[in-house]
């Protein structure tokens, strides 16, 4: 697929904001699951790129001037083919066996995987068995959860999203002593727009290689060309679209707004008013 994709985050304060810094992880990378056709970024300060420990593309954004609203604006085209093995060796794969707050060991989490991952090793067939009992256990329910919920508290809750079914994923996975990693990036789904943002992980499945294998837990699937890859961390919180710090400002509140086409059959548009 030839997706264009558009990523717009409104902001809006009660007061006049008096200084911010963000970090942006809104720059895919090409690899052998997409190409990179054209990409930018769009902020209300200026960006400054640079590569973190992860190997992920992401910017700096120093706003200085007084504002009551922004933007921050990611839009591009990526040609995706569908690879879900990937060889990655920007970090250590054994940087993805160290649990985070998110992604905390559990007796609970190591059960779940007793017939899947068990002995820290992981094929197709086990990291899609594993991604089924995840879902089985933890369905799919908006509203459910926070970004701040961890795996534990997820399958506690019994519902989830996408988040969600990928920390329960890596902290059974870690428990294991299988490296695996958050990804978080966009997903083609006509008419649910509510899915455009998305995340799955990626699971070592060969070591010393650093063979890599993207599994979608949500959809019980291998990841195919309906997806786009933004960035890999080992949760959530180290890979976030979008996080940062504020002075003044008062009430935040924000709107994204995500939409992806293919370009084969659709006109170009823009989200711009």
């Amino acid at each position: 697929m030839k997706l264009h994709i558009q990523h717009v985050t409104r902001y809006e304060y009660s007061a006049p904001l008096q200084y911010a810094l963000q970090s942006l992880c809104l720059t895919p990378q090409g690899s052998a699951h997409q190409t990179v056709l054209d990409w930018s970024v769009k902020a209300p300060g200026p960006l400054f790129p640079s590569r973190d420990g992860y190997g992920n593309v992401a910017h700096t954004c120093s706003v200085t001037r007084r504002l009551t609203s922004g933007s921050v604006w990611a839009s591009g085209t990526v040609q995706t083919h569908g690879e879900p093995v990937l060889v990655d060796d920007a970090a250590p794969a054994q940087v993805y066996l160290r649990h985070t707050a998110l992604t905390q060991s559990h007796t609970r989490l190591s059960a779940l995987g007793a017939d899947t991952v068990s002995g820290g090793r992981v094929d197709e067939s086990r990291a899609i068995g594993l991604a089924r009992e995840v879902v089985a256990r933890v369905p799919y329910k908006p509203r459910t959860t926070s970004v701040h919920t961890t795996a534990m508290e997820a399958l506690a809750l019994g519902g989830g999203v996408c988040q969600d079914h990928a920390h329960i994923f890596i902290a059974t996975c870690r428990s294991h002593g299988v490296p695996a990693r958050y990804v978080s990036g966009y997903f083609h789904a006509p008419g649910a727009e509510h899915l455009a943002s998305h995340a799955w992980v990626d699971v070592c499945v060969d070591l010393p290689r650093r063979r890599w294998l993207s599994v979608d837990v949500t959809h019980g699937c291998l990841i195919d060309e309906r997806h786009v890859r933004l960035a890999v961390g080992p949760d959530y919180a180290a890979c976030s679209p979008i996080r940062g710090v504020r002075e003044g400002g008062g009430t935040e509140s924000m709107r994204v707004r995500i939409d992806i086409r293919d370009t084969s059959d659709l006109p170009a548009f823009s989200l711009e008013p």
